[in-house]
């Protein structure tokens, strides 16, 4: 393998969260020594992931099916739905194992300085589901930012538009300019279990 063909390799991997170049050198350094039994695999993963993944369309997380395998799962309680702003939230939540409904991915908060609006915010099958009955609480379990509070705010409005439906917000635990996939999963027990209204 030529030297460019390596520099294309960490230059890739440096483009990846939390891997600057020192360590997207690392990390291909050790794809590298042993490609039968890295490489290969973690390239077959990422092409059989590229074709097979897609967002679900009820809540907008990452999965194999649509809909995803939680929404799809009778077992959960698809009267509580929790909303968080990206799919790391959703996943921080799942490895907690505190929450047994279903969620809601935004993709975003409102947001001014980035341009991003209402009509950038993944939140009409949540809506749809409101209007349907079929949901009992929301739990807007959003970063505690500005966009965060800003973006709860106005979900709160929306939903007491379109239905009687409860809405809690994460309670103690949640740091002020935290995000929820940086969080242990001990604070995340203890920011959704202390939940209040919003």
């Amino acid at each position: 393998m030529g030297g460019g063909d390596v520099e294309r390799l960490i230059q890739m991997l440096a483009r990846l969260p939390g891997l600057g170049p020192r360590s997207a050198r690392r990390a291909a350094l050790a794809l590298l020594s042993q490609p039968e039994t890295r490489l290969l695999p973690l390239a077959r993963a990422m092409e059989t992931a590229a074709r097979n993944v897609r967002t679900c369309s009820v809540c907008g997380t990452l999965d194999s099916s649509d809909p995803c395998g939680i929404c799809s799962d009778p077992a959960r309680d698809h009267g509580v739905v929790c909303v968080v702003e990206t799919v790391g939230d959703l996943w921080a939540l799942e490895r907690s194992g505190v929450h047994r409904g279903v969620y809601q991915v935004l993709g975003g908060t409102l947001s001014a300085l980035a341009g991003r609006g209402p009509e950038d915010l993944n939140i009409t099958s949540l809506l749809d589901r409101v209007r349907a009955g079929t949901v009992r609480e929301v739990i807007l379990a959003l970063g505690a930012t500005v966009e965060g509070a800003t973006t709860a705010h106005w979900l709160h409005d929306r939903l007491a538009e379109v239905g009687p439906v409860m809405a809690t917000r994460v309670g103690h635990g949640m740091p002020i300019g935290g995000s929820l996939d940086m969080l242990d999963d001990g604070t995340l027990v203890a920011a959704l279990t202390a939940r209040r209204p919003a």
